[in-house]
């Protein structure tokens, strides 16, 4: 017998649901509106991600019972969920997800299949939908489908599905849902934004150094040995991504003298994965200070200096704010196998977190970590949100780095607002004790440095000192990479239950 293709069997199939859909209805118009009327509130889902965390210092949603999950898909803006589909019999999918082509048949084929199968059931509440309408965001290398679903029997199906890896929403995060904070606050959660303007009454020799050609280098750096390790390495010939909020057009030292003084032969990429959004430029003023902390230019106009001041740069902008929630799921996923795929990207960035977990990120950071990238993630910057919570996903992820910020003292203390927890890796200076003051960075606009601190700082920090120890040995491995800076750590062998490994030490790095 001749076998189907696989496009005509999803066909045969599509076709024989829809003769059975016509003689047995089983969700009609009046068993949605019930469940619709039951849904949970956010008070309760809120109630259910917090208790979950304390318990197992994380939550995914497939800890989420059907009701609660679609409840948040309902409760959140566009109803948008993330599908990760599999054929019948694949398994260990996220380990071999750079060697997948979902464009091959077998693929594709279940792509169309879970497709048509979403479709049948929002028909029942939208008639007029068609299969082109269903999936939200093209997506090229991942087996992942974004979709909008108001029925609950679709989001039931999917969950039951053996062709489904997750089915969940990427647009609801407590803070964004909490009825206890006001109107206010409420407004404040596009966090991390605004406020990066120069400081003026920044002070030589406490704030910052004045250094050869006349840039200025933040005062944390010598608790990292990084202005010692200048003398062996400055990053020339390793390629840093930086995940984030764009890059401020007006900010010169990272737009056209992105090559001055001392910085030389190297090159600046800007790119942009945010969905629906037409340039790079830093609306927040976020992404802009970090792409300044791993590498601006060593200059003559008196700016502050980057670590890796001699390192090329891609810039993405892949979100609007430091909490990733809709669309920037979408931008952020898109960013890492952007940077997956450029084999002259070493090291990513990503100062930007949420507190549920993302799988179609999680997708994007196995997809990176199989082609050999060095990945740092932000351990986390508290807002009035999540001043509770320990550490932010994808910090959480055992594929990254993650980092958080410390106090300037002899024992290891957290920064005001640093989250901190037993997937912290490292950590980087970020607050002195006397003032309070943070370490500066590139402001908005201007050669006046600003100053801004977090764990968002000391990752972009932290993903400078290892484009320095691999520029020194630019044929190891991100392996040999990671030792170099484990065991040259302030606290190795020992890792603390709240800082990891301690503090980097770049010069010994090197030097190991």
């Amino acid at each position: 017998m001749k076998k189907l293709s696989p496009a005509l069997l999803v066909c045969v199939l599509f076709f024989a649901a829809c003769n059975k859909m016509s003689t047995s209805n089983e969700v009609n118009s009046a068993s949605v509106e019930k469940v619709q009327t039951q849904l949970m509130t956010p008070a309760q889902i809120n109630a259910f991600i917090t208790k979950t965390i304390n318990e197992k210092g994380e939550f995914n949603w497939s800890d989420a019972s059907d009701l609660m999950a679609f409840s948040a898909i309902m409760h959140s803006p566009d109803h948008i969920v993330s599908v990760g589909y599999k054929p019948l019999n694949e398994k260990n999918v996220e380990e071999r997800l750079a060697k997948i082509n979902i464009h091959d048949n077998k693929w594709s084929a279940v792509k169309a299949q879970v497709i048509l199968m979403i479709l049948q059931q929002e028909r029942l509440l939208h008639p007029g939908l068609k299969a082109e309408d269903i999936e939200v965001w093209k997506e090229y290398k991942l087996p992942v489908i974004d979709v909008r679903i108001d029925n609950f029997s679709t989001f039931k199906m999917l969950r039951n599905s053996k062709l489904i890896r997750y089915a969940e929403p990427i647009g609801y995060e407590p803070g964004n849902y909490d009825a206890d904070l006001d109107a206010q606050v409420r407004a404040s959660l596009g966090a991390g934004c605004g406020g990066y303007t120069g400081v003026t009454n920044l002070q030589e020799g406490d704030d910052y150094t004045t250094i050869a050609p006349g840039a200025k280098q933040s005062w944390n750096y010598s608790y990292h040995n990084i202005p010692a390790a200048w003398a062996l390495s400055t990053g020339s010939g390793i390629k840093i991504m930086v995940i984030d909020t764009g890059l401020s057009p007006d900010q010169d030292n990272m737009n056209n003298g992105f090559n001055q003084g001392y910085s030389s032969g190297r090159t600046l990429e800007k790119i942009v994965t945010l969905p629906k959004t037409a340039n790079t430029n830093d609306n927040c003023g976020h992404g802009t200070t970090m792409t300044s902390t791993a590498t601006a230019p060593r200059c003559t106009n008196g700016n502050s200096c980057g670590v890796a001041y001699n390192s090329s740069l891609v810039v993405c902008k892949a979100a609007n704010d430091v909490v990733i929630d809709g669309s920037e799921v979408k931008g952020v996923a898109d960013a890492y196998t952007y940077a997956a795929d450029d084999a002259s990207i070493k090291i990513i960035s990503l100062s930007l977190g949420r507190v549920t977990a993302a799988s179609q990120i999680k997708d994007a950071i196995m997809y990176a970590y199989n082609k050999g990238k060095l990945m740092f993630c932000a351990g986390g910057t508290s807002t009035d949100f999540t001043s509770w919570f320990g550490v932010t996903f994808p910090a959480t992820l055992p594929q990254v780095q993650a980092i958080t910020g410390v106090k300037n003292t002899a024992t290891l203390k957290a920064c005001g607002d640093c989250h901190k927890g037993r997937q912290i890796d490292f950590v980087i200076v970020m607050n002195k004790t006397s003032d309070n003051m943070s370490p500066i960075a590139n402001a908005i606009s201007g050669n006046v440095p600003t100053t801004v601190g977090g764990s968002s700082v000391a990752t972009a920090t932290s993903a400078g000192v290892a484009a320095l120890v691999w520029a020194a040995h630019p044929t190891e491995t991100r392996e040999q990479i990671i030792e170099r800076l484990t065991t040259t750590a302030s606290g190795y062998p020992k890792k603390n239950n709240n800082f990891g490994y301690g503090k980097l030490n770049a010069l010994a790095a090197i030097n190991q």
